[in-house]
C-alpha cells in the first residue's frame, strides 16, 4: 500500500444516543503513515468518532473501512486482528498485574498455541512462541524506557508511567493503525515532550499510521501532518496544520469568534478538548 493510499474511509458515519447527536454525517480518510489529529471543543465527537472506528460503537448510519475492507459491523476484537490498536482517554491498565504482563496481554491475539497444545509446552512450539514474544515485548520496553518499571504493579505507578505503559501494550499488538485517546492529557511538560517523541518514533521509525485525539493545540499543530475539526458532532474543517489555525470556522469554535469580534458571552472561552 503506498504512502497515498487510504488505509481508513469513513463515509458518512451518524451516532445517536436516545435523542443526542454525537456525530452527524462525518467523513475522513486517514493516509497510509500519516499523522492525523482531531479536535474539537469538549463534546465535540472525538472520542465517540474513535470508538465507531475500534468497535465499541456501532453507528445507524455510514461505513468504515481499512485497507478498503468494510469494518461497520465487526466486533473490537476482530479489528484488532486487522491492526488497529488503541488507548484510552481514562487508563484502562490491570493494576494488579505487572507493566511487563500488561505488556504482555496486548500480544494476547497473536498467540498462535491454545491451551491444549499449550498443556505440551516443552514438546510444541508454545515455548519458542514465548520466548519471541517476549522478545518483542522487551524491545517496546526498551523503546519506551521503562525497563526500570517493568515487574512493577501498574497501579502504584505515577500517572505519566502509566499512560506510557498503556502506549506500550497497544505498541504490543503490532498494529499498522494506532488510536491515541489524549495521549498527553494530566501530563506536566516534560512528560509530553518524551510521549510527543514516542509518537513521532511510532510514526516514522516504527511505520504506524497514527490518529490523535489531543487537546494541546500546540502538540497537535507540531506533531500532526493533517487536522480534522469536529463541533457538535460535525465535522467544519479538515486540512493541513497551518490551514486549520487560520480557518475562521475553527476559531469561532474554540473562541467563540464572529466576524472576528468576539461577543461578551463568548469571550475568552477557549478550552481545547
Amino acid at each position: 500500500m503506498g504512502e497515498n493510499t487510504a488505509l481508513l474511509q469513513v463515509e458518512n458515519i451518524s451516532l445517536s444516543f436516545g435523542g443526542v447527536k454525537a456525530l452527524q454525517g462525518v467523513s475522513f480518510d486517514v493516509k497510509s503513515g500519516e499523522l492525523f489529529s482531531i479536535i474539537g471543543p469538549n463534546g465535540a465527537g472525538k472520542t465517540s468518532m474513535l470508538n465507531c472506528i475500534s468497535g465499541r460503537y456501532h453507528p445507524q448510519q455510514g461505513e468504515i473501512r481499512f485497507r478498503e475492507q468494510p469494518i461497520t459491523k465487526l466486533k473490537p476484537n476482530q479489528r484488532c486482528n486487522l491492526g488497529i490498536g488503541r488507548t484510552f482517554q481514562n487508563l484502562a491498565l490491570f493494576n494488579h498485574m505487572s507493566v511487563l504482563d500488561n505488556i504482555m496481554v496486548g500480544r494476547h491475539h497473536l498467540l498462535k498455541n491454545n491451551f491444549l497444545t499449550g498443556g505440551l509446552y516443552w514438546f510444541t512450539g508454545a515455548r519458542r512462541e514465548e520466548l519471541e514474544h517476549r522478545q518483542q515485548v522487551e524491545e517496546i520496553i526498551d523503546f519506551l524506557e521503562i525497563a526500570h518499571i517493568r515487574k512493577a504493579q501498574a497501579g502504584t505507578l505515577s500517572y505519566g508511567l502509566r499512560k506510557r505503559v498503556e502506549l506500550a501494550r497497544a505498541v504490543a499488538l503490532k498494529p499498522d493503525l494506532i488510536l491515541l485517546d489524549e495521549p498527553m492529557a494530566g501530563m506536566n511538560h516534560e512528560e509530553k515532550e518524551d510521549m510527543a517523541r514516542y509518537i513521532i518514533d511510532l510514526n516514522e521509525e516504527w511505520g504506524m499510521t497514527v490518529v490523535m485525539i489531543e487537546h494541546d493545540m500546540g502538540v497537535v499543530m507540531d506533531l500532526s501532518h493533517r487536522v480534522m475539526v469536529l463541533d457538535f458532532g460535525q465535522r467544519i474543517a479538515a486540512g493541513l496544520p497551518d490551514e486549520i489555525m487560520d480557518n475562521p470556522l475553527v476559531k469561532k469554535a474554540y473562541l467563540g469568534e464572529e466576524d472576528e469580534q468576539p461577543s461578551e458571552e463568548s469571550a475568552g472561552v477557549g478550552e481545547v478538548a
